[in-house]
């Protein structure tokens, strides 16, 4: 099945789907065209936002991509503690002029309607985030040729996609910029993360499944890393946010290199949940406080974050990033590939040097 994985792009670089915009069908396309895997992200978008979007990659492109889709999440928010930040953010919905989101939009993300999509019109590879599917859907989704993936951040979680009969796991260390992919949001394990390398050696001798890994990659040398630690292919995305492919808000690009921005932290201030992004003024004034509610939060701050960046004041955006931010390139998305693969080359070339002497 790891061949069946790695036939997918001729490169092992894989393209983070980043929710919210920035993995458009123009960056997918772009990254799948240059010989790497290309990825779309169905979290937050309609089942039929989702669907007019694969019509989009494919009519960019005939190489294979894949669609990332966030489990529906169960109620354990306390409505208590989400009604007190809610009016601590009052104060922020008066200075940008904007009501806050109702909290009680929707759980699922319209989960059922996007994977009758999928089965009815399948991709590639999809992937889930934020839990395990069943095995029911899993091999509803192998009925029709797709392979599966599921987001891990614990050897727990690897288990429980192996169990459920994932194709391969996305082994998400705690470098990973956007949300941490946890089964089951639990505040008691906040700070716990593992980190990548670390994360594939347990997950590589606990589980038989392919590992796809992600967090903080951005050099041929990291992915050359990863592949030596066990990994079958290394997914970017912080590295292809910056891009001008990318859907992303141009302040948030400009914010991966900006010396205002010195360090990223893991807060629930914008969504409820662990997501790891660029320390600012939101973060810092309300990450203490937030409650653990997803995905309460993040409808409740949404209008916040785009009345921010119409405004243009990155001080309350959430601007998802991981450790490796700096590190950032505006190349265009297929260059960008290019340039990893030869560095990827470069290393390997090394390593075997120094093997051989």
């Amino acid at each position: 099945m790891s061949s069946a994985l790695t036939d997918l792009c001729p490169c092992p670089i894989v393209q983070a789907p980043m929710a919210g915009g920035a993995s458009c069908p123009e960056l997918v396309a772009a990254v799948s065209e240059a010989g790497g895997l290309g990825f779309l992200a169905a979290g937050y978008k309609t089942a039929d936002g989702m669907y007019q979007e694969i019509k989009q990659v494919r009519g960019l492109t005939a190489r294979p991509f894949g669609v990332n889709l966030f489990m529906p999440q169960p109620e354990y928010a306390d409505p208590a503690a989400v009604d007190v930040y809610r009016h601590q953010l009052t104060g922020e919905a008066g200075w940008y002029q904007t009501p806050l989101g109702d909290p009680d939009s929707g759980r699922d993300d319209g989960y059922d309607a996007k994977l009758a999509i999928l089965v009815d019109d399948p991709v590639p590879l999809v992937t889930f985030t934020f839990g395990c599917p069943t095995r029911e859907v899993i091999d509803s989704l192998r009925a029709v040729g797709t392979l599966t993936a599921v987001t891990v951040t614990t050897v727990e979680e690897a288990f429980a996609a192996q169990w459920a009969g994932a194709d391969a796991v996305c082994v998400q260390g705690v470098e990973a910029g956007g949300h941490q992919g946890t089964h089951r949001d639990n505040p008691e394990t906040d700070g716990s993360g593992v980190g990548l390398l670390s994360l594939i050696a347990q997950v590589r001798e606990a589980v038989q499944l392919p590992i796809i890994a992600a967090g903080g990659i951005m050099r041929g040398t990291q992915i050359a890393a990863v592949l030596a630690a066990g990994a079958d292919l290394a997914q970017l995305g912080t590295a292809f946010l910056v891009t001008p492919e990318s859907g992303a808000p141009a302040l948030h690009k400009q914010a991966m290199t900006d010396p205002l921005f010195t360090r990223t932290e893991l807060t629930r201030a914008f969504s409820g949940r662990p997501a790891r992004g660029l320390v600012n003024r939101f973060l810092r004034e309300h990450g203490p406080y937030a409650p653990a509610a997803y995905p309460e939060v993040h409808h409740m701050t949404s209008p916040l974050r785009k009345a921010a960046a119409k405004a243009g004041d990155p001080q309350a955006m959430a601007l998802w990033a991981g450790q490796g931010h700096k590190l950032a390139r505006e190349l265009p998305a297929g260059q960008l590939v290019e340039v990893l693969a030869a560095e990827l080359d470069a290393a390997r070339a090394t390593l075997g040097q120094r093997g051989a002497a």
